[in-house]
């Protein structure tokens, strides 16, 4: 069936402005007009990632931190400042919100407290500094671990000792291990959801992870040493041994698949490769070129016909012969990473991929495809490694050159260097990389856009007046919540593959589309369907946009205007009531809530009614109202003789659960307080089947049970009677039916006779539908016993 959303909400009025300057001068003057410039006091700028903004606030923290200003009654104050832009810009949601709205649209108390001179001088980002170690997060874990490369992770917390100890141990064996394997380091202060998830419960704590195998815990002596050793088992890549009997075979295989040959000769005369050497470039090289020894001691007239006299190291080529020794390279150094180095720079470049071939390749195949302008990235030889991490996808790799080829690269809007991929369905579908520009990324989403669904608009493509859904995401390729959101972006559109469609629209670029709708903040999602648009306000994740969509197609919450909620809530029938949000767009915590307020009202559903009033654009109603304060949450009894009857919500928590729970204490009751003679008499003797909750007053589970027990008794009302037994109060009734936890739900069905069983029928579920149809199965099972004893009584 086909999915269609329905949007009743006004399409925002549109702006349009003629340069990209004019667009971020005013996005920047409505944010500033707001407070202070956060990234003005951090001295960054706004595509600052965070590493670098962590760097700049560590710089001025040693500086302006008032341990270090005792004679400046103003260096708290100024400092207490610079901490707060810190909080928020390291921090991918409040930096979006930040960015939208300003300080406004902010917690007050973010980045009041902050740490000693000590903590920021020693233990503030141990290894930020480190080029050969890559300190990860929560964004980029995932896509590094399962890059198909080797990951040995350092897990730390900034002030443990033995993580302090550990660290110039653990610098020495970056350095040693530098493009043999990845090393990487996880700040558990700053990441402590990521660490609790991977079982950390210790620093440091010491991980290899490989793709495809459990991570594997270092529990080792802590020396460069036996780091090394390590590691080095979890490199398995064959070291091949040539001789007479496999030589031109081992040699002729592998060139077959492209690969090429290095070849260590060793004899007592020069030099070649140590093992242990010739073992970390088979690593460093899988799948590229393979590594080899020849002895040419034993292996005298072979090394001979190679035109090798004494030791030495060569690179054999792919399709080169021993007769054309200009293709050869000789190698004069020992050193691992030199050797890889003019290995790598030696080797066949990516594919060239022209204007004449560029269709008619890209039309049946999935590539990866690099843009350059002239001069090649430092970080081009890496790319040759592409093809051997994305062979088992059968993703190709190529490149074109924008110089030689403009009007291609002008036909994509590829006016600066970047890497694309291009699902095989024409090349117009293709999803632009944008995050960090180093291999274990780039494979990373190589792998999850050909899975994905995600298409880089353009205004030819431009969803504006299709009729199918789309969701488009507005956004800057500087800034880093963008480039969070776009995996989650992926993960959304393989859920909903067929059902929507996914675009991303680079506003640097498409300057025009994006004023049109009138984005002032990145990223700024919205759904289009047909001439309604909604924009998404939840989480930056595939669950929360998920869960807004389906909201969108089944609407929990009823959105309120001025009209509607004179109609619908002040004129509300007698018996219904109203849960009633009251928000402005810009609210911090209002956000926050949102997601959990739509929960709240599916887990309502049928009854009450949810109602949200966004009071930025029905100021007037809200000012009537009586609403001083975001977000006012409040609950309309079902008393139609006293309209303007409300009770707020005052409690701490805003889960969907908590609100949830106050709500339904509004609803009158619907079961029945049993005592022991009550239990007796209707339930072990009457005529009705009964459904029970022993509890205690005490109990917390009771108390979050008890609204979900209610809803049960509605849900049963006029087939089976639902009762409560207080155990505190009644305990040697609870102790005879056998209760020996709270709360504890019993059935105790009418079989047609006298009932003398006290324990009654075990229900072990706290979800009031799940019950529901257990007891309802269990009485279609209990049917034909009922009618043979009704037909017995006759």
């Amino acid at each position: 069936m086909g999915f269609r959303v329905v949007l009743g909400v006004q399409r925002r009025r549109h702006v349009r402005l003629t340069l990209p300057l004019l667009l971020s001068v005013a996005m920047m003057a409505a944010v500033w007009a707001e407070g202070r410039d956060y990234y003005g006091l951090l001295r960054v700028s706004r595509e600052a990632t965070t590493r670098e903004i962590r760097q700049a606030f560590k710089k001025l923290a040693l500086t302006m931190h008032p341990d270090k200003n005792p004679g400046d009654s103003s260096a708290h104050d100024k400092f207490v400042e610079v901490n707060r832009a810190y909080e928020v810009l390291k921090d991918e949601d409040l930096r979006k919100k930040y960015d939208k709205y300003g300080e406004k649209g902010l917690d007050e108390q973010q980045g009041g407290r902050y740490e000693s001179w000590n903590f920021y001088r020693y233990d503030f980002g141990i290894y930020d500094d480190d080029l050969e170690i890559i300190t990860l997060d929560s964004g980029d874990f995932e896509a590094a671990v399962n890059s198909g490369e080797i990951w040995f992770i350092n897990f730390y917390f900034p002030r443990c000792s033995h993580c302090h100890e550990l660290a110039p141990t653990w610098r020495e064996f970056a350095k040693e291990m530098d493009a043999v394997i990845r090393i990487g380091a996880v700040n558990c202060g700053d990441n402590n959801h990521l660490c609790r998830r991977k079982g950390i419960n210790s620093y440091p704590s010491l991980f290899i992870f490989k793709s495809g195998q459990k991570p594997e815990k270092f529990n080792g002596e802590r020396s460069k040493d036996e780091l090394v050793r390590f590691s080095m088992q979890f490199i398995t890549t064959t070291v091949t041994q040539l001789w007479q009997g496999n030589v031109f075979s081992e040699i002729e295989s592998a060139f077959s698949s492209g690969l090429g040959w290095l070849i260590t000769f060793c004899s007592d005369t020069g030099d070649c490769l140590e093992p242990r050497t010739t073992q970390k470039l088979a690593g460093m090289l899988d799948g590229l070129v393979k590594v080899g020894w020849m002895d040419c001691i034993t292996e005298e007239q072979l090394c001979h016909s190679f035109h090798v006299t004494g030791g030495a190291t060569a690179l054999f080529p792919p399709g080169s012969s021993l007769d054309q020794q200009d293709s050869v390279l000789w190698l004069n150094t020992l050193d691992c990473k030199e050797v890889y180095t003019q290995v790598m720079n030696h080797l066949p470049d990516m594919e060239l991929l022209t204007t004449d071939s560029f269709q008619s390749k890209l039309a049946r195949h999935r590539w990866l495809v690099s843009f350059t302008f002239g001069d090649r990235s430092s970080t081009s030889s890496e790319y040759k490694k592409l093809q051997a991490f994305l062979r088992n996808d059968h993703i190709q790799v190529g490149r074109v050159n924008c110089i030689t080829d403009s009007a291609l690269c002008q036909s994509l809007y590829i006016h600066k260097p970047c890497v694309a991929v291009f699902k095989g369905l024409g090349i117009h579908d293709f999803e632009i990389h944008h995050g960090k520009d180093v291999l274990y990324n780039i494979v990373g989403f190589a792998k999850d856009s050909v899975r994905a669904h995600v298409t880089t608009l353009q205004p030819d493509n431009f969803p504006s007046d299709r009729k199918e859904p789309w969701l488009v995401d507005f956004f800057a390729p500087w800034c880093p919540p963008c480039r969070a959101l776009l995996p989650e972006l992926r993960k959304a559109s393989i859920h909903l593959a067929g059902q929507m469609k996914f675009g991303t629209l680079d506003c640097t670029i498409h300057h025009n589309l994006c004023s049109r709708y009138n984005i002032q903040a990145y990223p700024t999602t919205v759904i289009f369907n047909g001439s309604s648009l909604h924009e998404y306000e939840g989480q930056h994740s595939a669950d929360g946009i998920l869960e807004f969509i389906q909201d969108l197609v089944n609407p929990s919450v009823v959105v309120l205007d001025s009209s509607s909620f004179a109609e619908r809530v002040k004129g509300r029938a007698e018996g219904q009531i109203w849960a009633v949000d009251f928000y402005a767009p810009w609210c911090g915590p209002c956000q926050a809530l949102m997601p959990e307020w739509r929960r709240m009202a599916r887990l309502l559903s049928g009854q009450i009614l949810v109602g949200s009033v966004d009071c930025q654009r029905f100021q007037p109603l809200c000012q009537s109202q009586g609403v001083r304060a975001y977000p006012e949450i409040r609950l309309y009894p079902g008393n139609a003789r006293q309209p303007d009857r409300f009770m707020s919500y005052n409690g701490w928590h805003r889960d969907a659960q908590s609100l949830r729970s106050w709500a339904l204490s509004s609803l009158p009751r619907a079961s029945v307080d049993l005592t022991p003679e009550t239990f007796r008499s209707q339930v072990l003797s009457g005529r009705d089947h009964w459904v029970l909750d022993f509890y205690a007053p005490w109990c917390g589970p009771c108390q979050h049970f008890a609204p979900e027990f209610e809803i049960l008794a509605r849900i049963l009302k006029g087939e089976i009677r639902a009762g409560k037994v207080d155990c505190q109060a009644h305990y040697q009734t609870c102790q005879s039916a056998g209760i020996t936890a709270y709360p504890t739900v019993r059935f105790y069905p009418y079989l047609g006779t006298r009932r003398f069983e006290h324990s009654g029928e075990p229900i072990n579920s706290r979800d009031s539908n799940m019950i529901a149809d257990t007891i309802k199965q269990r009485l279609q099972q209990l049917l034909p016993r009922l009618h043979s004893k009704s037909k017995d009584e006759l």
